[in-house]
């Protein structure tokens, strides 16, 4: 998912703001976050589906002290925008509440998903596990577990590989072997923004186009995200350091197998991409919906198996993810209002002409990308993608877009300094963001969205000249 975590590999918060000193102004946003999550479950009845922006609203003022300064300004954006469209565009204003409202229950139901299995060793086993052995097996091993690890975890991944980086940098120095898996962390979490059923920029694709199922999106979107992974092993450093034994972490045993721990995790995750299909498919539930439901009925389990251990098990604060919140949210609110803007202005009745739609798809991963290189959040970006073209692209040909959608997402997140995981990776390891986009990917980016932008086309002009 797009853009915040609360856990690493050490079970500790990732590194941000400092908590308030006030304990009752993180309880209150703590608890406005859970109602705004119970408002985003409510049945689309008496506007329900409002409540939802006004209380993440109310929480998220309550944390300004621990803002940072771009959600400041974004949240600025959003209260400025707001009252304009109150005044020129009421119900586009509603629209965009409805949709917030939406977004804001996936989002605190993977971060709670992502506290609760925030505390668990097998995160210490699993990371720790991937950093003995020879240079490709090592690389190709950490961008696969980082995208896994998304999944269930969205930036957590990022924070738990993070740190085990930072550890084998401490113990052993700058190197070529720490490098490189910097750039395996990188670009394994765009696997989950590409290919992830919980993701994202998954969701949003499908809430645009709803007439393109789940199982065709993921059966091309998948194949590209291992291609992409093999891809970024030719974009590497050569190692000039040995081979080196896994870095012991906290909570990571040497004497543990690393067997049990990812067959849990790995049948966690099924479980979690099952109970979304199901819910979605013969639910008929939208499909955001359907994930924030799947990933607290894991949520529920995990409860349940930490009672029946004795273990504790209160309820994760989300004093914490006000800066989530803005960014995610906010940047949907924004996207919303200004792609209902741009339609007003085109106009209602624009088409595409159905030659065009090929040229338009090779184009849509670039657009987000140079987005994303300018300091544009991608939900903004996918959101005016979204918005503008599903209403003029032949139906017959959403898979061609979606595809250009998700593929442009995940390696805007990639491959540029501003994104919310390239960041975090810069605070937890010491590389430079910078470095990280403009010297270590980006020629892997160019060239992955050449193939995206090809995939993209391609599959439009055969689906709409298709008899």
């Amino acid at each position: 998912m797009t853009d915040g975590s609360v856990t690493t590999a050490r079970t500790e918060q990732v590194p941000g703001p400092s908590p308030s000193p006030s304990v009752p102004y993180r309880n209150i946003r703590s608890i406005f976050a859970y109602l705004a999550l119970l408002a985003g479950l409510l049945p689309a009845a008496a506007n329900t589906e409002l409540l939802g922006a006004p209380l993440v609203l109310i929480a998220v003022l309550a944390g300004w002290g621990d803002l940072r300064r771009v959600s400041r300004v974004l949240l600025l954006l959003v209260a400025g925008s707001g009252l304009a469209a109150w005044h020129w565009a009421p119900d586009l204003l509603l629209r965009a509440a409805v949709n917030t409202t939406h977004l804001t229950a996936l989002v605190v139901a993977v971060m709670l998903l992502s506290a609760t299995l925030g505390t668990s060793r097998d995160l210490g086993v699993l990371s720790s596990s991937l950093f003995g052995g020879r240079p490709l097996p090592r690389y190709l091993g950490i961008s696969f577990a980082t995208g896994f690890l998304a999944v269930p975890l969205n930036f957590g991944s990022v924070g738990v590989m993070s740190t085990v980086v930072a550890r084998v940098k401490h113990l052993r120095g700058d190197s070529s072997l720490t490098r490189n898996a910097a750039r395996a962390v990188l670009r394994g979490f765009a696997l989950a923004s590409i290919c992830s059923p919980l993701s994202v920029s998954v969701v949003i694709t499908l809430t645009f186009l709803p007439t393109l199922g789940l199982h065709q999106l993921i059966a091309v979107s998948l194949p590209f995200a291992g291609l992409y992974l093999l891809l970024g092993s030719v974009f590497r450093e050569p190692e000039e350091v040995p081979a080196m034994d896994a870095p012991a972490l906290p909570g990571a045993e040497a004497d543990v197998s690393t067997v049990l721990p990812w067959l849990r995790f790995t049948a966690y995750i099924i479980s979690i991409c099952l109970g979304a299909w199901a819910l979605s498919s013969f639910g008929q539930m939208r499909y955001s919906l359907a994930v924030a439901l799947s990933c607290l009925g894991a949520v529920v389990f995990g409860w349940l198996l930490k009672r029946l251990r004795g273990e504790p098990d209160g309820l994760p604060s989300m004093a914490q993810v006000g800066n989530e919140l803005v960014v995610m949210c906010g940047s949907a609110f924004l996207g919303v209002l200004a792609s209902g803007a741009g339609l007003y202005l085109l106009g209602l009745d624009v088409g595409l002409p159905v030659w065009a739609s090929p040229w338009v798809a090779f184009v849509v991963p670039f657009v987000l990308f140079l987005a994303g290189m300018s300091g544009l959040n991608p939900i903004v970006t996918g959101t005016l993608v979204g918005a503008m073209l599903a209403p003029v692209w032949p139906p017959s040909a959403f898979l061609g877009l979606g595809i250009g959608m998700v593929s442009g997402w995940g390696l805007t997140v990639a491959g540029t300094p501003y994104s919310a995981n390239s960041m975090l990776l810069s605070r937890i390891t010491g590389y430079d963001a910078q470095t990280a986009a403009l010297q270590w990917n980006l020629r892997l980016s160019i060239w992955a969205l050449c193939l995206a932008g090809l995939l993209a086309a391609g599959l439009t002009h055969w689906l709409v000249t298709a008899p």
